[in-house]
């Protein structure tokens, strides 16, 4: 009954979950099992990059909870994004202890070096990975729920919402290139050395790392389908097609609204949280406008309003990237462009729209 709901006129669904479950069992295998001189071995440098795009996939799922399901096109997922990823390096950094180039059991070397006495009292706790997690999901979460609040019951929508959201990325981005901010300034966190007590270096936990984002993408991928197949996801996406009418006969948009944004910023945070330790730094860049303008591509390519043809945007978009950054990388953002252009023209539904409308010509001829 519960699967029937779920995945009711939604093949997609299911075929995306058997490739992550295909995944974690091939992965690990080819990259663990199989001796490396062998063509069917999988190097530990692919793993971390599959890893990535599965953060990447998790953070697309988040926006299009928002944007295909709740019409609010958000281009601060970014910051949520990072703002878990500074969760996260925040408690690797706190696992350096004295093994940092300084040495000094309790700050971080840009401490250290920038002659602070002691710890500042928002990184307390961050030693316990409890804590951490539980800012992770946090600190994004709060953060969404304030500026919802303020933008919802404001009635700000449409492209002065956007703007806002860029707004706030960019202003995050200015706060934590400051040095005075305590989060590394330009240079951010990075040197970490394990997580959990296992080395970041080795290879079973690079695996780890890579089964845990492939779990965390089902999951979220899960509780977002579950999410807009409820009776509460049946309303939020009656305010993304008639927002005044539903307002009109009596629901209070703005409480769905932010609900809405504030879930989607609690996952974009788990998905930062699972790409530091994969990557291995965490900067300011990652505020940066144009990479929540760059996930609004991902979503668009792969589809909104499908959940997995965002992840499978996500997958393709920055596996494209890979390839033409090492090989032409003077023109990776004019394809980026032109991609952006190429789907609002041509593909308004993306990947995903245009296989159905496919498969369904073919279901009516036959």
């Amino acid at each position: 009954m519960l699967a029937s709901r779920f995945f009711d006129h939604e093949k997609g669904g299911w075929a995306f979950l058997a490739v992550l479950l295909a995944a974690i069992i091939v992965v690990p295998f080819a990259n663990l099992l199989i001796p490396e001189d062998s063509v069917f071995h999988l190097s530990t440098y692919t793993v971390t990059l599959l890893g990535k795009y599965l953060c990447y996939a998790l953070l697309a799922i988040a926006l299009d909870l928002v944007w295909g399901y709740c019409g609010i096109l958000s281009l601060g997922h970014g910051a949520f994004f990072a703002l878990g990823g500074y969760a996260m390096g925040m408690y690797l950094m706190r696992q350096v202890g004295s093994r940092g180039v300084y040495g000094h059991p309790e700050l971080p070397d840009f401490m250290v070096f920038l002659d602070w006495e002691s710890l500042p009292w928002y990184w307390l706790g961050f030693d316990q990975f409890w804590f951490a997690m539980l800012m992770v999901m946090l600190v994004p979460g709060l953060l969404a729920f304030v500026f919802g609040w303020l933008a919802f019951r404001s009635r700000v929508s449409g492209v002065y919402l956007s703007i806002m959201t860029q707004a706030l990325t960019y202003a995050l981005m200015l706060a934590f290139f400051r040095n005075e901010m305590g989060f590394g300034g330009n240079n951010g966190l990075t040197d970490f050395k394990d997580i959990l007590g296992a080395s970041l270096q080795s290879d079973t936990t690079r695996v780890l790392l890579f089964v845990s984002s492939a779990v965390a993408l089902a999951t979220g991928y899960l509780l977002c389908r579950y999410i807009v197949t409820s009776k509460l996801g049946r309303v939020v996406t009656a305010v993304r097609d008639a927002e005044a009418r539903t307002r009109f006969i009596g629901y209070r948009v703005e409480l769905y609204q932010v609900w809405i944004f504030t879930v989607s910023a609690v996952i974009a945070g788990i998905a930062g949280a699972l790409y530091v330790p994969q990557v291995g730094i965490i900067n300011p860049s990652e505020f940066q406008p144009l990479n929540s303008i760059e996930l609004v591509v991902w979503v668009a390519l792969g589809g909104r309003g499908t959940l997995y043809g965002a992840a499978l945007g996500a997958g393709l978009v920055n596996y494209f990237k890979t390839f033409l950054t090492g090989a032409l990388p003077e023109i990776w953002l004019f394809v980026l462009g032109a991609l952006f252009v190429v789907v609002t023209v041509l593909l308004p539904k993306g990947v995903v729209g245009m296989w159905n409308q496919l498969t369904n010509r073919e279901s009516h001829d036959q």
